[in-house]
């Protein structure tokens, strides 16, 4: 069993729990349900730097990244910078994120929020919502096409953007639907954990041009990013690098300066 897998068996029980402790017409009336939601892709398609900036603490490849800075500072920062959006991890067990760092990140930003979680269940999306997500991620690697499809379109009920995530061809093609926004290429190996660029590259040709592309994981350089928008690409996720150091938001601040020179 790899990490994955052992990430999806226990987010099943997860999720089993919450159910039990918090019924949906709670997630339903909360004040943020009926907030208007604001698009990743659509701010993506109409910036120059296409950034989406990871609040991260931790993650099963690199344990401890920053356990220092408060969410608050670090949405801040982000925004500041003028990053297009912020990627919050909600995943407690492997990456030492929650929902309240969503609610924190909303409390003290107007730009999009990515609800970066492992999501196999509808009642995720409902959370998403409830804590003032804009954005969820699909991950093809764990998901079959109907439940991709199911999944996105309630998320689209819901008024929130998809970013769907492959790692190689096969997850692409079984991917490609209507009710997507964004198609994330993640260039992390999951068996391997080794990071190239060159899947982006690879699989950049094969993605219709009705979806935003994303480049994920890996990023860490201006040239990285100026070689993947020759491809097609928008968007950029970028986690660790900003996170590594002590103030995330003034690396960001740093960084998307000098992209646009």
């Amino acid at each position: 069993m790899n990490i994955l897998d052992k990430i999806i068996a226990d987010k099943y029980k997860e999720v089993e729990l919450k159910k039990s402790l918090i019924p949906i017409k709670q997630l339903e009336n909360s004040v943020l349900f009926d907030r208007q939601t604001n698009s990743l892709a659509k701010a993506l398609q109409n910036s120059d730097t296409g950034i989406i900036a990871e609040h991260k603490r931790r993650s099963p490849s690199k344990s401890v990244i920053n356990q220092k800075v408060s969410v608050q500072d670090v949405a801040d920062g982000y925004q500041n910078a003028g990053a297009c959006g912020m990627s919050v991890l909600s995943d407690g067990k492997y990456f030492g994120g929650s929902l309240e760092d969503l609610l924190l990140a909303r409390a003290t930003v107007q730009m999009p929020l990515l609800r970066k979680e492992f999501i196999i269940d509808e009642y995720q999306l409902l959370e998403a919502k409830a804590h003032g997500a804009d954005v969820i991620l699909l991950i093809a690697a764990v998901l079959s096409r109907d439940e991709i499809k199911s999944l996105s379109q309630f998320a689209k009920s819901l008024s929130l953007d998809v970013l769907l995530e492959v790692h190689n061809q096969g997850e692409l093609q079984k991917s490609i639907m209507p009710s997507l926004d964004m198609l994330g290429v993640n260039n992390r190996n999951l068996k391997t954990f080794e990071v190239s660029t060159d899947i982006s590259k690879t699989l950049s040709t094969q993605i219709p041009d009705d979806f935003v592309k994303v480049s994920e994981s890996g990023i860490s350089s201006i040239e990285a990013i100026k070689d993947l928008k020759q491809y097609g690409y928008k968007g950029f996720l970028i986690g660790e690098n900003f996170m590594k150091t002590e103030n995330p938001g003034a690396s960001a601040v740093e960084f998307i300066k000098d992209l646009k020179k």
